[in-house]
């Protein structure tokens, strides 16, 4: 019952952030930089500041921080921020290129930290071929007084978030820890999301193993278990940063944020425990499967094997015919021949209600 309310209310259409389009601040589309901003005990500041003067707007007060995302940046749309913030060159690799796993690192005075984001694709029916998790990523520069948000992948827009941390300033007020632990909270949830419609797919294809019509294609089932591989490669190696952001204590985190990272390792946890046992039920489904096709298997070759005894009667009769005798029924005995037909027909009766009976036909 819950699955097909799930389906009724389910969007026709990928279920995508909207672009953070609100802020002055936004470059024009189609650069990297998507927004720069400073903000003060939580406050965004007016005024629409390049990266260069808003982050010597910061120092030279001593308060506040810096946030500038951007979105694939190319290496010389990013070389001046690389340059005014004094990024690691390893780092900034990684920020670039992409395609990497989720991982936590420090560089000199900043942390480097690298999210795989994670969106469902929508689909009217899974098939063997079917795109089930959509990925890509978010890496996250923090320093004191700056946070550099890198975004790769046409989802997990970053603008909506910004906003809703707008609105609640004692949380900014935390520093650049807080927009770290912002996105990594919304990277989680998003994997509980998936998960949970993951878990409809999965249902449905169990249904369908299960019927009486037993249509449920190994392909797939195969299916299902590389787009879950897909979303283990995106989550688990996220275990260990979130541990260490939630137990050791770091220069560029508040201490007030790791009670709060803590929350997120437990969202984690169950997110990995949730792919851990759809894994094993998919397999489980898996072998009930190729169960299912042996059984019918050995129930063809049941009924081929019966038939095949059936009609092995006749064949060995009628073989006698065949031979070179004299006293035959059918030359010297006028009911020789309908005789040999009934008893024929008669074996064959007997045989066949045998095999119908031990339920072989």
């Amino acid at each position: 019952m819950i699955s097909n309310l799930r389906k009724a209310v389910r969007l026709p259409q990928p279920r995508t952030r909207g672009v953070d389009l609100s802020h002055p601040a936004r470059s024009p589309l189609g650069t990297a930089v998507v927004n720069c901003a400073v903000y003060v005990d939580g406050v965004r500041q007016h005024g629409d500041h390049p990266a260069d003067v808003a982050i010597r707007r910061v120092r030279r007060s001593g308060n506040g921080f810096v946030w500038i995302g951007l979105h694939e940046p190319s290496e010389a749309e990013f070389a001046g921020i690389v340059e005014l913030f004094g990024l690691h060159p390893l780092a900034v690799e990684d920020a670039v290129q992409a395609h990497q796993r989720p991982k936590l690192e420090h560089y000199d005075d900043s942390l480097f930290t690298v999210f795989k984001t994670v969106r469902y694709v929508e689909h009217d029916r899974l098939t063997d071929s079917s795109e089930v998790v959509e990925t890509g990523e978010i890496m996250v520069f923090t320093g004191t007084d700056f946070v550099i948000t890198v975004r790769h992948g046409g989802h997990g827009s970053l603008g909506p978030l910004r906003e809703q941390l707008e609105s609640v300033p004692e949380q900014l007020a935390l520093g650049p820890s807080s927009v770290l632990h912002a996105v990594a909270d919304l990277v989680v949830d998003d994997y509980l999301d998936v998960t949970a419609d993951v878990q409809i797919d999965i249902d449905d294809v169990e249904s369908e193993v299960f019927s009486l019509r037993g249509s449920g294609g190994a392909g797939r089932i195969y299916q299902l278990k590389r787009e879950l591989l897909e979303l283990r490669r995106a989550v688990a190696p996220l275990d260990g940063p979130m541990q260490d952001l939630a137990t050791r204590p770091m220069r560029e985190v508040d201490p007030r944020i790791t009670t709060y990272f803590r929350d997120v390792a437990d969202h984690l946890d169950r997110v990995t425990e949730q792919i851990t046992a759809f894994d094993e039920l998919l397999n489980s489904i898996l072998q009930a499967h190729l169960a299912q096709v042996t059984v019918a298997q050995n129930e063809d070759m049941r009924r081929i094997s019966a038939w095949v005894a059936i009609l092995a009667v006749p064949t060995m009769v009628c073989g006698v015919y065949g031979m070179n005798f004299d006293h035959m029924p059918e030359k010297h005995w006028t009911f020789g021949y309908p005789l040999v037909m009934a008893l024929i027909v008669a074996a064959c009766w007997v045989i066949h209600r045998g095999f119908k009976r031990n339920g072989w036909l």
